[in-house]
């Protein structure tokens, strides 16, 4: 009867939408919260686990079972659907020759069109947009299918690793998720509304803790405050009350023979109490010193262990070089926390941007679109503009570079003040 005839056609229709959508479930589900639901107990992201962990398997499974699908419906409609579709036509009068091959075109133009929609598209978005959940459920069939076409799966997974090596892939690769590809994921949950934008920021802002050197988050040393132990009484009693923030560097004569750091608000304490400045002397700490080429992160776990949430900065040679504190991390993390100290960028009238020289360069080079070399020892601004130059440049000298044109427009004796960044028309078109 033609009702079961399509009845059996509909049913391979949904056979190949199951298998289509098992594998994209599969190949598009997350390990890590696989992982976790394992962890809850379900024995489906076992199984799916399992899968994941095979893919040449378990593609190949899909793939028998998807052309054994396509077989059986191609031939069944073309031997029984498009033999009645062409009886159907000679009854009304239409030559055979012309019945037969366009009922036989009809009927697979149908079938091919209802395979693609309902066997194809729409179980692959049903597949991509609950991955998890469904690679969960279907995990258990396939791993049926996969078993019992196992020697199938065996010589298919075998030619496609002798395709790979013919083509220089000799081993298998974990998937690697790359900073590139998490910023991307952040930026489109931004855009959907699931993440805000302060929330970006700060993601972005532990990214680039981790891709930075303590040099470039440190406060550097011409910006320290320290106070001379060697000084006399009064001299120790200014720089207390002169002390801007809650740590003061302690040294013996010179910045480069620090010995700790004093809490400034113990020191006064104890003043008006009536102690003498030598109370204040005696209350140096320690503070660790590690090397300027320390990655941040690692800074991180020392500064955790510093009494005083304080390291000091250093060089191969001993000269000091800067410190960082917990207010450092958290401004790396936190872009836009005390805006009147962080180097600022002024977009101009005429398009230019007016940059600040301390400006970290890694987030100006996002901005910009600018690509820097992989391996530069430079974490600011001046530090690139110095490191292009190769000396310090006088006022009005400029470079191009990436699409853009630097000039210094301000130089603080040695150090580079501000510069002006102004797009290249022709560097930008080129590009």
């Amino acid at each position: 009867m033609l009702i079961v005839e399509l009845a059996i056609v509909a049913c391979l229709i949904v056979a190949n939408g199951f298998l289509a959508m098992s594998e994209l479930a599969l190949v598009s589900a997350k390990r890590p919260l696989l992982e976790r639901m394992q962890r809850g107990g379900s024995r489906g992201a076992a199984v799916a686990l399992s899968l994941v962990r095979e893919p040449g398997r378990m593609l190949s499974a899909v793939q028998i079972g998807i052309t054994l699908v396509g077989i059986v419906a191609g031939a069944f409609s073309g031997a029984t659907i498009a033999e009645r579709g062409d009886a159907w036509l000679e009854s009304l009068g239409v030559p055979t020759r012309i019945a037969e091959p366009l009922a036989y075109v009809a009927v697979i133009a149908i079938i091919t069109y209802f395979s693609v929609v309902l066997g194809e598209l729409v179980p692959k978005q049903l597949g991509l947009r609950n991955a998890e959940r469904v690679a969960v459920k279907v995990a258990m069939p396939m791993k049926v299918l996969a078993t019992v076409v196992s020697p199938f799966v065996g010589l298919l997974d075998w030619s496609a690793r002798i395709g790979l090596r013919l083509l220089g892939l000799r081993q298998e690769r974990e998937s690697v998720v790359t900073d590139e590809e998490i910023r991307t994921l952040i930026q489109e949950a931004e855009r959907t509304g699931t993440v805000e934008p302060e929330e970006r920021s700060m993601i972005d802002g532990v990214m680039r803790l981790g891709d930075r050197s303590v040099r470039g988050i440190m406060t550097p040393r011409t910006e320290l405050e320290w106070v001379d132990l060697q000084g006399n009484d009064q001299e120790v009693l200014a720089a207390l009350r002169q002390a801007s923030h809650e740590r003061l560097l302690a040294a013996n004569g010179g910045i480069d023979e620090v010995v700790g750091a004093i809490q400034v608000r113990r020191a006064l304490a104890a003043l008006l109490g009536g102690q003498g400045v030598d109370s204040a002397r005696n209350l140096v700490e320690k503070v660790p010193i590690v090397s300027d080429l320390v990655g941040a992160l690692d800074a991180l776990g020392q500064l955790r262990n510093s009494p005083l949430n304080l390291l000091l900065i250093a060089d191969e040679h001993g000269t000091v070089e800067g410190i960082v504190t917990e207010g450092d991390i958290l401004k790396t993390i936190v872009s836009n926390i005390a805006d009147e100290e962080r180097p600022q960028i002024v977009q101009r009238s005429d398009g230019s941007l007016l940059i600040d020289g301390t400006f970290p360069i890694d987030e100006l080079g996002d901005r910009l679109g600018v690509a820097l070399p992989a391996a530069h020892g430079y974490h600011t601004l001046a530090g690139f503009v110095l490191d292009r130059m190769r000396r310090l440049p006088r006022i009005g000298e400029s470079f191009q570079h990436g699409g853009w044109r630097f000039e210094v427009i301000d130089v603080d004796g040695r150090r580079i003040d501000k510069v002006v960044a102004t797009p290249h028309p022709t560097l930008h078109r080129s590009r």
